[in-house]
């Protein structure tokens, strides 16, 4: 708010203390919903129908839009807009909202756009690390403990699960799902889906690999990531169709919470998995 307006919202505190955490030069609407204790820097615009949480940071030439819902204890740096509306050409005017978790930092110059009707939100989870100038369009769904590294370009209608970390300038098709655990080559087009615990990478986008570095670093034992090896074994390497290996694994795998967690995964694919890398993949997807 400007330094001469005072706001209905915010409770009677310490002048020199307001001024010190809310700079002058900045405008906050009335109607919008700002803990106490929240840091915004100069030239920062905040509009009505938004929340922020106690403990966020919010840095300077930052643009908060209508309908968005951010968390506790979050960083935003400057140049970042949340919440414009969509940029989708079906979008008519339908109330729609972006949800921001806890601790989740988002770097300079990201945009995150407002959901459509089709899920009304685009959500962020807790503890997320949105680098520089990546984009999360309509309808984006991403779970917590997730990285999107600088200039990832995510279309809208996109799920990506939790602990998902996407290296620099991926780009993903609308309606992609990512699953949990996995990382993705930096520089990668994906236009199929990621299955979890899995490293993807190559040219076409192909499996290569079981995360097993991060499953590690987040607390699997040998004897689970051997597992989760094992069940890509039958998906990828043992010469069955999908639907070939999905059976071999319900008939011959004792069921666990991996097993039963990849064998959905595959089976409510939308758009396909990605497949092993093979000259032939190559050959397929780029012959004239």
């Amino acid at each position: 708010m400007f330094k001469d307006e005072v706001s209905p919202r915010l409770p009677a505190v310490n002048p020199s203390t307001e001024e010190r955490m809310i700079h002058p030069h900045t405008y906050i609407h009335p109607n919008a919903r700002v803990a106490t204790n929240v840091k915004i820097d100069p030239f920062s615009v905040i509009h009505q129908d938004v929340e922020v949480g106690e403990g966020t940071w919010i840095g300077s030439n930052v643009t908060i839009m209508e309908g968005a819902r951010i968390g506790k204890n979050c960083r935003i740096f400057p140049g970042a807009v949340i919440a414009a509306i969509p940029q989708d050409l079906k979008f008519q005017g339908e109330y729609s909202n972006v949800f921001i978790g806890d601790n989740t930092t988002i770097r300079e110059f990201v945009t995150v756009n407002r959901g459509t009707k089709d899920r009304e939100k685009t959500s962020i989870g807790d503890n997320c690390l949105i680098q520089a100038y990546c984009h999360l369009a309509h309808d984006c769904i991403v779970g917590n403990n997730c990285v999107m590294s600088n200039n990832t370009q995510v279309a809208g209608h996109v799920i990506i699960d939790d602990y998902a970390i996407l290296g620099g300038m991926c780009a993903i098709h609308q309606f992609v799902k990512v699953g949990r655990h996995s990382f993705i080559q930096g520089g990668s087009l994906v236009g199929k889906d990621i299955p979890p615990y899995i490293k993807a990478g190559r040219l076409p986008l192909s499996y290569c690999g079981v995360n097993s570095v991060g499953l590690k670093r987040r607390g699997f034992t040998i004897d689970k990531i051997n597992h989760i090896l094992d069940i890509y074994r039958i998906i990828y390497n043992k010469g069955l169709n999908t639907s070939q290996a999905l059976e071999f694994l319900e008939e011959e795998f004792s069921a666990t919470d991996e097993r039963d967690e990849i064998v959905t995964f595959i089976r409510e694919s939308g758009r396909g998995i990605i497949k092993r890398y093979s000259k032939a993949n190559l050959d397929e997807d780029y012959a004239d």
